[in-house]
């Protein structure tokens, strides 16, 4: 159990350092409850065995079945970690803490089973993934923004000028000029690839607050 509280609460930690909606308690509660019902599918498991070794006419009566009550854990931990997937602005957040909770509670059942190396290397995988993979290996994200303004010259410098200080680059661009009766309006969509630490959220409210911005927004790839 003692073991169960630490991988678990090791991973729970860089998730709650992250600000995710699921930290250490969540993880922890998670591990140790599947730790528990692996250590009761055991128990009945010898049980079962002891009574058929004790009354060998009932050997093939008494059955438990090994697998029963952790399958069940690894679907239902399902809507635990649904609740940690949060769609906003067309981007979709909380899937790796999702898949955390998932894990932890296969730890929880691996450190039940009494197989503490595959619990203990299987932490160190996750772990690892969790805190060192993005310094590894950077992956850019390409987003789609499309970005409505008037006064051409001057904002179209601006917009540049922000893409430059931030290394967003702009991989396609489309223009498009609508005609008001008292304004030119010009909409441009930009297909950009943004460094993976800068947030897009930020990107928009940055842009936005330009006065001669009119409308911005993101457009699915």
């Amino acid at each position: 159990m003692l073991l169960a509280i630490v991988v678990s609460g090791l991973i729970g930690y860089d998730r709650e350092h992250k600000n995710r909606p699921a930290g250490i308690k969540t993880h922890i509660l998670v591990c140790v409850g599947a730790c528990i019902l692996a250590l009761v599918q055991k128990e009945i498991g010898y049980n079962a065995l002891n009574t058929a070794q004790a009354y060998p006419k009932l050997a093939g009566v008494v059955r438990a079945d090994d697998a029963r009550l952790i399958a069940q854990v690894v679907s239902g931990i399902g809507f635990l970690g649904a609740g940690t997937i949060i769609v906003q602005r067309q981007a979709i957040r909380g899937l790796t803490t999702a898949a955390s909770i998932w894990a932890v509670a296969c730890l929880g059942i691996a450190v039940g089973m009494g197989d503490y190396v595959i619990a203990i290397s299987g932490t160190v995988v996750v772990f690892g993934v969790l805190v060192f993979i993005q310094k590894i290996i950077r992956v850019h994200a390409y987003k789609k923004l499309e970005i409505q303004y008037k006064h051409k010259l001057e904002t179209k410098e601006f917009i540049q000028q922000y893409f430059d200080e931030h290394k967003i680059e702009v991989t396609d661009v489309n223009f498009s000029v609508t005609q008001n009766e008292d304004s030119t309006v010009y909409t441009n969509i930009y297909e950009i690839e943004i460094p993976r630490e800068l947030s897009y959220a930020d990107i928009i409210e940055d842009i936005s607050l330009n006065k001669n911005i009119m409308h911005i927004q993101t457009v699915s790839v």
